[in-house]
């Protein structure tokens, strides 16, 4: 008895009237022609809902709609369109993750040249544990417009480079579409400040406007590989004699996925792509999660030499997410052991990432970027080294408060990814790794990217750059400075309770110069210095 009622049961109840409904109005139609064609449609619809419901009993896959047919979809469909439903109508200003509505905001208003001052007061709470502010000055300065560049190079480089203190972070074409990279390009150019090409070479896009580029040299060796994935020292040569590009930067690892290197998904690789990058079509483009051109904290200063000699004497330097403490020690000791010294150190922070990584890596690998800013900032003035090493700062920078911070615990300039694919009209939609970007940054898909208007993302990158530094510039004279090199940790303070408040100079403690050859008993370093090694990354003893 149970089971004759089942069709009744609000579980398949809607299945029972599609199909009811589709047996009397296929009955009404055939006992009475005149009104088939006014049936027609409805019987359509409900037999088609019928033999939906049929196939959600019989299919495997999803339980839910074995015991929920048709209407289970609901569920589907809602869980859809989730991420846009808690955008729009229920996130709060400072909600949202990985940027809050509140930043996205921001950019959009920079970058478009409209207002982007706030009412009212501020909305954070600025008792709860976290909070972080920057100190002004009584004496504040007259802000002076200045542009704020720092140069790049140290003794050993021929062509120092002068950059601007913000620069698009390392974005490869191919996760970036062609209009996209475009778009960026041209914008620095009108600007004057430097694109990172990302690992996946140097396309024709990033050259077709002119503006200033750093070369990016993955695992993959992108651009400059054998057929067999291995460095090939002449392409390296033909392209980094480029005028545009200014320097080159070598990529050990990035902060959304550290240790698992880079994957394009297959859909994305197009004929296009697999020429620029010399690999082949139909297959996940792959950079290994290691490099073959080096092996040791040794063999890599000697890699990044040749990239520099190979360049013609350009800047050459890596980049890095920091994870054991002891492996960058190793490279600070090789620095010493051989001489050779990068001009410059990109560090990623682990919540950085603008293409797809798996959660754990996303969420649980990786130096955060402030942290490991200041690690190393400390490490190379430990060794006597910060005076001919610049150092980058890349992960979730998008204001100038975010750019003044990293400044002040070490950072001698900022990059930003997705700030500027905010100021190109990304809306966090968080399909970069489907080939479906609903506004064309992230996508192969030519319908899909001619939606970005390239002249008209020019400005908006020129723009959302210039209102930033801005900003940057009314801060430091708020504040009394007139560069950003002039700020340091005790500049800013946390709120580490409801009560208390710590100095950024307690909380990102210094050392003393040479103090890491002279011995230190800094906690932080002392253990991980004794166990680097200049002849291999894995811990001595």
């Amino acid at each position: 008895m149970e089971t004759l009622l089942l069709p009744f049961s609000p579980r398949f109840i809607i299945l029972t009237i599609c199909a009811v409904a589709t047996a009397l109005l296929l009955g009404v139609g055939l006992f009475d022609r005149k009104v088939f064609d006014l049936v027609l449609i409805p019987m359509l619809i409900f037999g088609a809902l019928t033999l939906l419901g049929i196939r959600d009993l019989t299919q495997k896959s999803h339980a839910v709609l074995r015991n929920y047919p048709i209407s289970a979809h609901l569920r589907f469909l809602l869980e859809e369109i989730r991420p846009e439903m808690r955008q729009y109508f229920f996130e709060s200003e400072k909600d949202g993750m990985p940027f809050s509505r509140d930043t996205r905001a921001v950019v959009y208003q920079r970058a478009k040249m409209v207002l982007d001052k706030r009412p009212f007061g501020t909305q954070e709470d600025v008792y709860r544990e976290g909070y972080e502010w920057m100190h002004h000055s009584v004496a504040p300065k007259v802000h002076t417009g200045e542009k704020f560049r720092i140069t790049i190079g140290g003794p050993d480089c021929a062509k120092p480079y002068s950059a601007s203190v913000f620069n698009i972070s390392a974005m490869s074409f191919g996760a970036l579409s062609p209009n996209a990279v475009r778009a960026l390009n041209a914008g620095a150019k009108k600007g004057g400040f430097a694109h990172d090409t990302g690992e996946g070479g140097v396309s024709p896009y990033h050259r077709e406007n002119g503006g200033d580029l750093i070369w990016e040299i993955g695992s993959g060796y992108f651009g400059c590989r054998n057929r067999d994935g291995s460095f090939n020292p002449e392409e390296f040569a033909r392209v980094a004699a480029y005028d545009q590009i200014k320097m080159v930067e070598l990529k050990v690892s990035q902060g959304a996925k550290p240790g698992h290197g880079g994957v394009l998904p297959a859909a994305k690789v197009s004929l296009e792509i697999s020429k620029i990058r010399g690999v082949a079509m139909d297959e996940d483009c792959i950079s290994p999660a290691s490099h073959r051109a080096f092996s040791t904290p040794l063999e890599m200063m000697g890699f990044i030499a040749e990239m520099r000699r190979l360049s013609g004497g350009k800047p050459a330097g890596f980049k890095l997410c920091i994870g054991h403490p002891w492996e960058f020690l190793a490279i600070c000791k090789a620095m010493l052991q051989t001489g050779i010294y990068p001009d410059f150190i990109v560090v990623d922070g682990n919540e950085g990432g603008t293409g797809a990584a798996p959660l754990e890596f996303m969420d649980h690998l990786g130096m955060p970027m402030r942290e490991g800013v200041n690690f190393v900032h400390n490490a190379l003035v430990g060794i006597n080294a910060r005076d001919r090493i610049r150092i980058g700062a890349a992960g979730k920078i998008a204001t100038a408060f975010d750019m003044a911070r990293a400044m002040a615990i070490g950072a001698d300039w900022c990059n930003s990814a997705r700030g500027f694919m905010f100021a190109l009209g990304c809306i966090q939609s968080l399909s970069c790794h489907t080939d479906r970007c609903p506004t064309g940054v992230t996508t192969q898909d030519p319908t899909r990217n001619r939606a970005l208007v390239v002249p008209h993302k020019i400005d908006r990158v020129y723009n959302y750059h210039h209102a930033t530094l801005h900003a940057l510039a009314e801060l430091l004279a708020a504040a009394g400075f007139e560069h950003p090199q002039e700020l340091r940790p005790i500049h800013f303070s946390q709120r580490t309770s409801t009560t208390d408040v710590q100095s950024f100079a307690k909380l990102y403690p210094s050392l003393r110069p040479g103090e890491l050859i002279d011995g230190t008993s800094d906690a932080r370093f002392r253990e991980a210095w004794a166990m680097a090694r200049a002849d291999s990354f894995a811990a001595m003893g």
